[in-house]
């Protein structure tokens, strides 16, 4: 068993999920209540990130993928869009240029992925984020990976776009097309056992729609910078009371 340092709680080793996918939702009714201006939750959301990059360590998590930004969040209001872009653009180049963080990353072997439409954003946070995979595409020992400008619908679109160039071209036969050719040609192929969603929304929101297809979900009422480690360690334990049958 392990032990996480808050109070009695213990996680089984031998169960705790190799991949987990968390819709960061709330942010912006989290400031809301503070009397702030709604985007500005965002930060606070972005503060809450980094921590929890340390608490999948130490519990032993291998792999996150956080829905940071969908393909609709374009539609925010201006002002909110241009803040969330230079936060995004900021935090991204941190990773990067700031010594603390930058040790952290590469003394874990953290590889940074970006899974999306990122070509829809603006310059400067499209190049922070190609650099930050370039800069961390030999690190294996964790993975995360931000959904930005993402749709699991878009994805699938853009899965059979690219199939359908391949057979086009003359690359795949359509006879060979089954669920794993399909799969390969996704944003991403690996598939969280478990699934967060904070912000007290009880939908799934687009979010890894093939990839979840038999993924534990899990519905917080807590907004995303509210998100504890104690929540962490209770999303793992209710995934581990849980009978996984895969429709047997």
């Amino acid at each position: 068993m392990l032990k996480c340092g808050i109070g009695m709680a213990t996680v089984n080793v031998s169960k705790v999920p190799r991949h987990v996918g968390i819709i960061l939702d709330g942010n912006r009714r989290f400031a809301k209540r503070l009397m702030l201006k709604p985007w500005m939750g965002h930060e606070w959301g972005a503060k809450k990130v980094e921590k929890l990059g340390e608490w999948c360590k130490d519990l032993g998590v291998k792999e996150l993928t956080l829905y940071a930004f969908s393909v609709q969040n374009f539609e925010r209001p201006k002002i909110e869009f241009d803040y969330l872009m230079d936060l995004f653009k900021k935090e991204f180049n941190a990773l990067m240029n700031d010594a603390e963080k930058w040790k952290t990353i590469n003394e874990n072997k953290i590889r940074i992925n970006f899974i999306g439409r990122i070509w829809m954003f603006p310059e400067g946070v499209k190049n922070a984020m190609y650099a930050l995979m370039e800069k961390t595409k030999d690190h294996k020992e964790h993975i995360i990976n931000f959904a930005m400008a993402y749709g699991g619908r878009e994805e699938v679109v853009d899965a059979v776009k690219k199939l359908a160039e391949d057979i086009k071209s003359g690359k795949v036969n359509v006879e060979q097309i089954n669920e794993e050719v399909f799969a390969k040609n996704l944003y991403m192929e690996s598939e969280p056992q478990l699934i967060i969603r904070t912000g007290g929304e009880k939908r799934t929101s687009n979010f890894l729609i093939w990839q979840s297809h038999y993924s534990e979900w899990v519905f917080l009422e807590k907004f995303w910078p509210e998100f504890e480690k104690e929540d962490l360690v209770a999303c793992i334990e209710e995934y581990n009371n849980r009978q996984r049958r895969f429709g047997k």
